[in-house]
């Protein structure tokens, strides 16, 4: 009788420990009722730009020193990526790997981590079976129940604030409120101050962002497919052209669109005291600061909350 005997390989035993460990996981009751099998709606590219504005408005407010925001649909496959500035080059593919990973295992990858550092530490071998991060950061985006996709987060001030972001965020893939709500805000004169010395958002929100801008030289053109810019100038002169056409255009989130410079379009000198409004769509560019810094208030009305 001719007996055939299968040899073991130590990697193919990690292997079947960790498909087993998958296994265990994936019996545990999904978060929110979420069924990745079912039929869920399409995720959609208004809907990652909410969530992806969502996750930065939150880094932005907890001070984080940078980070990378990735959104993937229900089959792990990237639909928005965006990198505030600051953060490290790799955030990125990082912030992409814990979306997708989310969204095929359907729970956060903080159930995955846990289970490691807990003692499962035969899935490990998750990251060379099917391409799993599991390091937290990333979260199902749910609709109806239903895993329509996935939010990951990188480069955050800490593995616990990437999880923060990514999970203040996912609400918005079904309710633009979740944005964030108008509140009553005072801004003491110190803040602005303070503000206007570093160029950066005084207050952002689901209807409209305040921003305390400063510009010290000539910039990019860019185009905001949600916010009407509406701009009044404190302090030094420039010169913004407006509308014609972007050169060099790229998508750097899925609501704002950069490029080098504007062909086209037309000039208006900026002066103290003048307002200029943006309508949303517009291409826009400060092709040169004639008189600098210039300070200027940007209030945003922001199309998510419509």
């Amino acid at each position: 009788m001719n007996r055939r005997h299968e040899i073991r390989t130590p990697s193919r035993r990690l292997a079947a420990l960790a498909a087993a460990a998958l296994l265990a996981v994936l019996s545990a009751p999904s978060p929110a009722g979420a069924d990745a099998t079912a039929t869920a709606p399409a995720l959609t590219l208004p809907m990652a730009g909410r969530v992806v504005e969502a996750a930065i408005a939150e880094a932005r407010r907890l001070g984080a020193p940078g980070g990378a925001v990735a959104v993937v649909d229900a089959g792990g496959q990237p639909v928005a990526v965006a990198r505030l500035d600051g953060s490290f080059p790799v955030s990125g593919v990082v912030a992409l790997g814990k979306a997708r990973t989310a969204a095929l295992f359907a729970r956060p990858t903080k159930v995955l981590e846990s289970a490691i550092n807990g003692g499962r530490t035969s899935m490990l071998a998750l990251t060379d079976t099917v391409d799993a991060t599991t390091m937290q950061g990333g979260v199902p985006l749910t609709i109806d129940g239903r895993v329509v996709g996935a939010v990951g987060v990188a480069g955050a001030a800490s593995a616990d604030q990437d999880s923060q972001i990514a999970e203040a965020a996912a609400p918005a893939v079904a309710d633009p409120a979740a944005l964030g709500r108008a509140e009553l805000t005072h801004f003491a004169a110190a803040d602005v101050v303070a503000a206007f010395a570093a160029g950066k958002p005084l207050s952002e929100n689901v209807g409209f962002k305040v921003h305390a801008s400063r510009r010290e030289k000539a910039g990019e053109a860019e185009v905001h497919t949600l916010d009407t810019d509406v701009m009044y100038v404190l302090e030094g002169e420039a010169v913004l052209v407006l509308g014609g056409t972007v050169v060099g255009p790229r998508t750097v989130t899925p609501t704002e669109i950069r490029g080098n410079s504007i062909e086209g379009g037309e000039v208006h000198p900026l002066r103290k005291g003048d307002v200029l409004v943006i309508p949303a769509g517009t291409p826009h560019w400060f092709r040169d600061v004639v008189a600098g810094p210039v300070l200027y208030y940007t209030v945003k009305s922001t199309g998510a909350a419509r």
